[in-house]
């Protein structure tokens, strides 16, 4: 499905948002207690808020406003619909809201972070081994995101072409329930619908964590950044998760791994063992935007105009911004 067709989509997804929009509100709507309001999105659950609270850094002078989301695709169509401020999502996300050559949005910095639990998997019992036997099979992936991206190259690596599969754009939680009932005959996906497939007796027969950049990137609305105060207020959390991170790696894995295990619902041993080997296989930290950053993106842009996915190639410079820059270097 192309953007232009996921725009068709968008009454429907933003009838979901209306009513949050409405309780969050804009600048005139923000609590009394504060001059800043920021609308924050994140996906699968609300982690970047956890790792805060459990760092002691959610003190901020500024009210955040948390949202969930299945994935970050969805989170920059709510940047779009004006029901969010801030969003988190990989590379990939931003280049779809933007390839109608009008975003209201900006890539403002890059969260450096692991890219485990990105993989194609299938269900228990599968004859499927290994990525070239999916060839004529259906397939369920996490469309614009990571996922859609890994999968691709893991089929070309394979010898494969994206027609060799039938493949089934698919939400997480629709994906996962579709592996368990047999509708597909695997699934890429990313995060706690891959905890949760291994849970169920899924194996993995191929991973993005060496496909992937592990750029992930923050995307603020134009508004954002016409505000000293917003401006300000974004660089502040960006940094404050940074260090968060930052306390959790210095003896307080255990602890914050009791956090993952209640919200995710994974065993404590294996919620520690996958933040343990996360923030070993690359710490969570932000960086401000570089050249490096900006052309590992439109690399992933131009594998998505190679597959169909992007009428024309994308110049990904044009959503990208340096003017939080200075601000994030400060609170850093």
């Amino acid at each position: 499905m192309s953007f232009r067709s996921s725009l068709r989509t968008s009454a429907a997804v933003l009838a979901l948002l209306l009513p949050f929009a409405t309780a969050c509100g804009g600048d005139a709507q923000a609590d009394a207690e504060s001059a800043v309001t920021l609308r924050v999105g994140a996906t699968g659950w609300k982690v970047e808020e956890a790792v805060l609270k459990f760092a002691h850094l959610d003190d901020t002078p500024y009210d955040v406003k948390w949202s969930v989301f299945q994935g970050g695709d969805l989170q920059l169509q709510a940047v779009r619909a004006g029901a969010l401020d801030l969003a988190s999502s990989s590379e990939i996300p931003p280049v779809f809201a933007a390839a109608d050559g009008k975003p209201n949005f900006k890539v403002v910095a890059v969260q450096r972070a692991a890219t485990l639990n990105q993989e194609v998997v299938v269900p228990k019992g599968s004859k499927v081994t290994d990525v070239a036997g999916l060839k004529g099979r259906k397939v369920g992936y996490v469309q614009n995101t990571t996922a859609h991206y890994f999968l691709y190259e893991l089929l070309k690596q394979a010898g494969l072409k994206w027609s060799d599969i039938d493949a089934k754009p698919l939400l997480p939680n629709d994906g996962l329930a579709a592996l368990n009932g047999g509708s597909i005959d695997a699934f890429a996906s990313y995060g706690t619908s891959i905890i949760t497939a291994h849970q169920r007796g899924a194996t993995t027969i191929g991973s993005g964590a060496d496909i992937l950049s592990g750029n992930f990137l923050w995307s603020a609305r134009d508004s954002v950044l016409k505000s000293d105060a917003q401006k300000e207020a974004a660089a502040d959390l960006i940094a404050r998760i940074t260090k968060a991170y930052a306390y959790v790696r210095n003896g307080h894995e255990t602890e914050f791994a009791k956090v993952i295990a209640q919200n995710t619902h994974q065993p404590l041993a294996q919620a520690e063992s996958d933040l343990v080997a996360q923030q070993k296989q690359r710490p969570t930290k932000a960086q401000p935007v570089t050249d490096a950053a900006t052309a590992s993106q439109q690399k992933v842009a131009d594998a998505f105009t190679e597959l169909g996915a992007l009428k024309s190639r994308l110049d990904v410079k044009s959503f990208w911004t340096d003017a939080l820059d200075a601000d994030l270097r400060k609170a850093l």
